[in-house]
C-alpha cells in the first residue's frame, strides 16, 4: 500500500508523442496527476480520459503535470487517444503489470470482447488515480477494484485550489500502532 507523504515507486513509460515519461523527472512544480486507466477496451475508460483531457489545462494552471497510462502497447493507447480527441494529456503506454501491482492497482483477467466489440487483454490493471509531488511522495490517491464510480477531475481541481490556498498537507501518513479497544 502507499503511504501518504512517503516516496512512491519510481515509474518510467514510454509516451506517445512525449518521450520517455520519468517520474523523477518530472519538473511541474505542483507535482504531477497520474491517472492509470484500464485500456482501449473500457468504454468508462474513454469517457473518463475525455474529461481529465478537459481538466488537464487546468491543472497546468496550477503547476501540476498530468499522465494517463496503461499497460496497452502503443497501438491500442494511440487508439485510445484518437477515440477520445486528446490535445492536452500525455499518454504512456507498455506499463508493466508488475509495476502496476507496486502501485497497488489491482490485476484483473480477460472476459473476452467487451460490450464495444474490443477483446480484453489476457491480464490488464484496474483504474488508480494518484497525485504526486515534485519530491516523488504521494499527494493524493484512489485505487479501485471496478471501472466505475471514479474520482472527478473537476473536483481534484477545485481541491487543488483549496490545498494551495491553505498549504494542506497529505493526509493518511500515520503507519504507527494503533490504541487497543475493549472487546464488545
Amino acid at each position: 500500500m502507499l503511504v501518504p507523504r512517503q516516496k512512491v515507486p519510481d515509474l518510467v513509460v514510454p509516451t506517445l508523442d512525449h518521450g520517455m515519461f520519468d517520474l523523477s523527472r518530472q519538473d511541474a512544480e505542483r507535482g504531477t496527476v497520474i491517472c492509470f486507466y484500464r485500456g482501449l477496451h473500457c468504454p468508462i475508460c474513454a469517457n473518463y480520459l475525455t474529461e481529465f483531457d478537459k481538466q488537464a489545462p487546468e491543472f497546468a494552471k496550477r503547476g501540476v503535470g498530468v499522465l494517463a497510462l496503461s499497460s496497452d502497447d502503443d497501438e491500442r493507447a494511440r487508439a485510445m487517444a484518437d477515440k477520445i480527441g486528446n490535445k492536452n494529456l500525455r499518454f504512456g503506454y507498455d506499463l508493466s503489470l508488475s509495476k502496476a501491482r507496486e502501485w497497488g492497482l489491482y490485476i484483473s483477467t480477460s472476459r473476452g470482447t467487451t460490450s464495444i466489440g474490443i477483446e480484453e487483454p489476457a491480464l490488464f490493471s484496474e483504474p488508480g488515480l494518484f497525485m504526486v509531488t515534485p519530491a516523488q511522495t504521494l499527494y493524493y490517491g484512489s485505487v479501485q477494484t471496478m471501472p466505475f464510480v471514479r474520482p472527478h477531475f473537476r473536483e481534484l481541481v477545485s481541491a487543488l485550489d483549496f490545498t494551495i490556498e491553505k498549504n494542506y498537507p497529505a493526509r493518511g501518513e500515520y503507519t504507527g500502532e494503533l490504541p487497543q479497544t475493549a472487546a464488545a
